[in-house]
């Protein structure tokens, strides 16, 4: 198959999915399902080998968010029934003055996102948009558009995070400087998109998540006593903040030790082992059972207010049992969800001609700078994966880089700022967004994948002017 036709099965396939799911209203996993099977026929893989890849790309997803969607979502229950949530959402609200509040959970998430996976980061985040939302009437539609753009765009730019942590390596670029200009970019990448969008996100209400803002009364004053949410029971604002920052520092201590500490040595082994993405998590689920047991009155207060049938449940039933089934049922459709999206992933990265494609990019006359962010994008809008897309990227670009006159840095960069486009329905974190956010299909084109397309171009912009002036080496 020609990269030409190949590029009219992808548009025709994304095109029927979004029919199926907006126009028809099938469920998401079964749309998912129905048009992974036909584009793996169309593109010749049979009936068989096609229904392999789906079963294959289903579970390693499953296999690789499962077990870290499911503890957050357990830690997302602690912060809301311990009153941590309150006390996040209330330390933000004195921090931006009651101005533009849509900042906090986006600031939150760029910077979790370097060290986190972006899946992590949208569940522990979610809860902060939904309640911050619901507290000054923001739409989920303005919260999701910049807390997911936050949340790209370091994990697009920035090392540690495991995709442009690798392509800089694979390119030779200097680490530091990488760090460095990957901030300066997605720091323009956010605010330019901010200034640009800002005031379009805001023409849709979208209502956010009921589960998540229980108990939580809207308020339409200006000053910061008045918006703040007032509780006998609150917890301490560092004691609040650790449910998210501690899996955070262990992951985040898990990088650095990997980049710069003896791998033979026991600092390394232990500092690998507590930051593994599953197991920081899990040390997350243990301080919220401690948490709970801290902040009991206020866990028996939320239930005998929120669950009046289950209002003699103890504090160990409540963290131990009910915690986790409600933070189950949150996580079961998204699970499923973006399970099936990475089957339709596989299906579409598994096309010989995703090559040839790039290659011919890569042969036309356009601006040298500009090469790398193509490439980038095309590999994202076919495989739905920042990290699949980066680093089938850079194996494409990598030879060419001496013709192209660019230097590593520079290649790298641009690499990055095209993963973040387009961002759409065969990326698993575009249905995590959704679910999590309170967004259906439709809106999740709009405020997911808009967004991360417009910082995309900008990113590129900035990227191509640095390098013009010589910053870039």
């Amino acid at each position: 198959m020609s990269a030409g036709v190949f590029l009219v099965v992808l548009v025709a396939a994304i095109l029927v999915l979004m029919l199926m799911i907006i126009k028809l209203k099938v469920h998401p996993v079964m749309a998912l399902f129905t048009t992974a099977l036909l584009t793996g026929i169309v593109l010749g893989y049979g009936v068989s080998g096609t229904a392999d890849m789906i079963g294959s790309g289903f579970g390693g997803t499953l296999g690789s968010i499962g077990i870290t969607i499911i503890l957050g979502g357990i830690i997302s229950m602690a912060i809301e029934d311990t009153g941590a949530a309150k006390v996040i959402a209330n330390f933000f609200i004195k921090l931006f003055r009651g101005k533009n509040m849509e900042l906090a959970p986006a600031l939150t998430a760029f910077i979790m996102s370097i060290p986190v996976f972006g899946d992590i980061t949208m569940v522990l985040t979610a809860p902060i948009a939904s309640m911050l939302s619901k507290r000054k009437h923001i739409s989920m539609s303005t919260m999701a558009s910049f807390t997911g753009l936050g949340l790209f765009l370091t994990h697009g730019l920035v090392p540690p995070t495991p995709g442009i942590l690798a392509i800089a390596i694979m390119f030779e670029a200097d680490l530091g400087m990488t760090i460095v200009w990957g901030v300066v970019v997605a720091l323009i990448g956010f605010f330019g998109t901010w200034l640009v969008l800002k005031r379009w996100t805001e023409k849709e209400w979208i209502e956010p998540n009921p589960e998540m803002v229980k108990g939580l009364a809207e308020t339409d004053s200006d000053s910061i006593d008045d918006i703040l949410i007032k509780d006998p029971n609150l917890p301490g604002t560092f004691v609040a903040f650790l449910p998210l920052l501690l899996p955070v520092a262990l992951i985040s201590l898990s990088s650095f030790a990997s980049m710069y500490a003896d791998p033979e040595g026991a600092f390394y082994a232990v500092c690998t082992t507590i930051g593994h993405k599953v197991i920081a998590l899990f040390i997350g689920v243990l301080y919220s059972l401690w948490l709970a047991y801290k902040q009991r009155k206020a866990v028996l207060a939320a239930y005998q207010e929120n669950f009046p049938n289950e209002a003699d449940s103890k504090v160990s039933e409540i963290a131990l049992n009910k915690w986790v089934a409600r933070g189950l049922l949150v996580c079961l459709s998204p699970l499923l969800i973006t399970a099936m999206g990475g089957a339709f992933g596989t299906v579409l990265k598994s096309a010989p001609a995703l090559a040839p494609l790039s290659e011919m990019v890569g042969n036309s006359p356009i601006p040298a700078i500009l090469i790398p962010w193509a490439v980038a994008v095309i590999m994202m809008t076919a495989v739905g994966s920042m990290t699949t897309a980066g680093m089938t990227a850079a194996g494409i670009v990598l030879p060419m880089l001496p013709s192209l006159g660019l230097s590593p840095l520079a290649a790298v960069l641009a690499i990055g700022a095209g993963t973040l486009a387009f961002d759409h329905v065969s990326n698993s974190g575009f249905w995590v967004m959704g679910q999590f956010f309170h967004l259906d299909t439709k809106q999740s084109l709009k405020y997911v994948t808009i967004p991360s397309a417009v910082a995309s171009v900008i990113c590129i912009i900035a990227i191509a002017i640095f390098n013009a002036v010589g910053l870039l080496g």
